[in-house]
């Protein structure tokens, strides 16, 4: 295989490629979002829908302030004495930790703000708040950094922990990561996903390099310690109790809290914030903490980790390098089967790694390669078809040297005839009587002028019945049949072609008036074996067909000149054209003839100048002659 473009512009496209992908690459690396990942939140939620829902979490139940509870007690926000009592039932009821996804921002009362305060106390617990994020600055580890928080009121947040409840969504607002860490005035922070785990589990997280540990489990994390956040359904597939059977229970109502988590959230109609998930567009927003919270008690979060960003990474620069590769060594139609069979491998790879809850970039293949690929084929293009114009002009000077055939067959094979080829071929020689002395008085112009029309016939001829002219000899020339590749008919074309020329040749004297100066047109043909060779220096060669054929054709001349002929056509020419042709050939006159240089006689066919004799299926194609242009 060799390069398909010059060496320069292959470079220049690979180093283009490489600054295209590695950027892609470095932004990946980095954590920062780019247009990529508009196309991988799709295919992602394609893998999401293809793993189809998992089972609930066991040790998360959400307490919901619902519909029915908005409507048995009253507008919302419920009175905090309220959520006080239903604190307490929840503790009751045997829950071993609380995370209250709601903002009890601002003081309502002190009374009240005391017995949700007290109520709170007497439960591991976690309460909401939320931030403004910085979106001008940004530390190198990724760590969100709070420009403004909300907290509890004052009396709240003493007897409780606060966790910041923001998420990171994607561009389509479907929520993606859960930071684990912000960066506040005051320090780090942990989140309230975080933070409740911590209490259900009764420990302090560590938080490590790429990881959180909970106790003796351990977390891994994405960039800058996010959770890649893994749904289990939609709305309601996380065990939800109604917070107003739980302050008003119905007969036989049992909550079933004993050693749970439990997520205290608003889901009720217009009140709280919903988001849109994989399974549900419209999930209340404490669902989406519950699912941060069961993916750290349950290990069970996608796994999107440093290590695996830099296998996406490597899987888009080798895919990249692959189709680059393919594109340069390979015609196009096979290196963009290559490049497709390349994608269409890391689809399915993307696929088994998800159901493994391993969260594989599907895009990043696509998107660090797809550009270069395409740049490369436009520019195959480019280069194929100015190749192509070269090879063309190419072609077309050579065939000034060159019959088309050949000039045709060494442009596009280089090494045609590198060694001699031994073939079957008809060889034709043809010749005018009276040419020397005619040269003479026409002078060297007009002599040159002659020559051209008369070479026009003969290549005109020639072409008409697929034969070629091998060599031009001033007021000769030689033709072959069955060169570069033999033909069935080739025996026939020489015989037709050889009664043409004569035909041509003769009509056109007599109507420029040359007639008078050359006295007759000879043809002599034969058929046997040739061989094709390059003669001539390495430098400088020319296509060249030779053996005891091209003697005995060229002798023929002499045969047409001693019998006062003008068409002689070897018996074994005539005999091959008489088994494959319509029918018998009616020849007129048949010699036996010795040949200058050659001991074996030969059996040869003779016809006159206009005799008429040629049966019909071996006459000459009609060609269209302006008397005019042989003036």
């Amino acid at each position: 295989m060799k390069l398909t473009l010059p060496v320069a512009v292959s470079a220049l496209v690979f180093v283009f490629s490489l600054i295209w992908a590695g950027q892609l690459v470095r932004t990946h690396l980095s954590g920062t979002a780019s247009v990529a990942d508009r196309f991988e939140t799709v295919l992602l939620d394609l893998r999401i829908s293809l793993s189809g829902q998992k089972p609930p979490p066991d040790d998360v139940v959400i307490v919901a302030i619902d519909d029915e509870t908005i409507n048995a007690i009253g507008p919302y926000p419920l009175p905090r004495e309220i959520f006080a009592q239903l604190v307490d039932r929840i503790r009751d009821a045997g829950a071993r930790a609380l995370a209250v996804d709601i903002l009890f921002f601002g003081t309502s009362d002190d009374t009240s703000d005391t017995m949700l305060a007290d109520s709170l106390a007497r439960l591991p617990s976690v309460v909401a708040g939320a931030a403004r994020m910085r979106e001008d600055v940004a530390p190198a580890s990724g760590v969100p950094i709070v420009q403004t928080m909300l907290s509890p009121a004052p009396v709240i947040a003493e007897a409780t922990s606060t966790g910041l409840v923001n998420i990171v969504t994607d561009s389509g607002g479907t929520p993606r990561h859960a930071p684990m860490l912000f960066l506040t005035d005051k320090g780090l922070l942990p989140s309230f996903s975080l933070q409740a785990a911590a209490k259900y589990e009764g420990t302090s997280p560590t938080v490590t390099e790429a990881s959180v540990m909970l106790g003796n489990r351990t977390i891994a994390l994405d960039f800058g310690w996010h959770l890649a956040l893994n749904y289990v359904g939609s709305g309601g597939s996380i065990r939800t109790v109604s917070a107003g059977d739980l302050l008003d229970p119905p007969p036989g109502f049992s909550a079933d809290l004993d050693g749970r988590m439990v997520v205290l959230g608003v889901t009720a109609t217009a009140v709280g914030d919903r988001l849109s998930t994989p399974f549900d567009p419209v999930l209340p927003g404490v669902e989406v903490q519950a699912t941060a919270i069961a993916n750290l008690l349950e290990g069970t979060p996608l796994v999107r980790t440093e290590a695996i960003r830099k296998f996406d990474s490597a899987a888009a620069l080798l895919i990249t390098l692959g189709a680059m590769f393919a594109m340069f060594l390979l015609p196009l139609a096979l290196a963009s089967v290559f490049y497709l069979i390349l994608l269409a491998g890391w689809v399915p790879i993307c696929i088994v790694f998800f159901g493994q809850g391993v969260w594989l970039n599907a895009t990043l293949p696509f998107a660090a390669s797809l550009p270069p690929v395409v740049g490369l084929l436009i520019t195959r293009q480019v280069a194929d078809r100015i190749e192509a114009r070269r090879v063309l002009q190419a072609q077309e000077a050579l065939s000034r040297f060159h019959a088309p055939e050949l000039a045709e067959r060494i442009s596009r094979d280089p090494s045609f005839l590198a060694r001699p080829k031994e073939t079957t071929a008809a060889i034709l020689f043809v010749d005018l009587s009276g040419y020397t002395s005619l040269s003479e008085h026409l002078g060297a112009a007009k002599t040159r002028d002659f020559l051209k029309e008369f070479h026009t016939i003969v290549v005109n001829v020639a072409s008409a019945e697929h034969g070629i002219v091998l060599d031009f000899m001033g007021d000769g020339a030689m033709l072959g049949f069955g060169i570069p590749e033999a033909d069935p008919d080739d025996p026939v074309r020489a015989c037709r072609c050889a009664f043409a020329l004569e035909q041509e040749v003769a009509a056109w004297l007599k109507a420029s008036g040359r007639d008078r100066d050359i006295s007759s047109v000879r043809v002599g043909a034969h058929l046997g074996q040739v061989v094709l060779s390059r003669l001539g220096h390495d430098s400088q060669q020319q296509i060249a067909a030779t053996g005891d054929c091209v003697n005995v054709a060229s002798r023929l001349l002499d045969v047409a000149k001693d019998h006062k002929v003008s068409v002689v056509l070897s018996a074994d020419l005539v005999e091959e054209v008489q088994r494959t042709s319509a029918g018998p050939i009616e020849i007129p006159r048949m010699e036996t003839v010795s040949i200058r240089g050659r001991q074996q006689d030969l059996k040869v066919n003779l016809w006159a100048s206009g005799s008429g004799k040629q049966p019909w299926h071996l006459r000459a194609r009609i060609l269209v002659r302006n008397d005019a242009d042989w003036e």
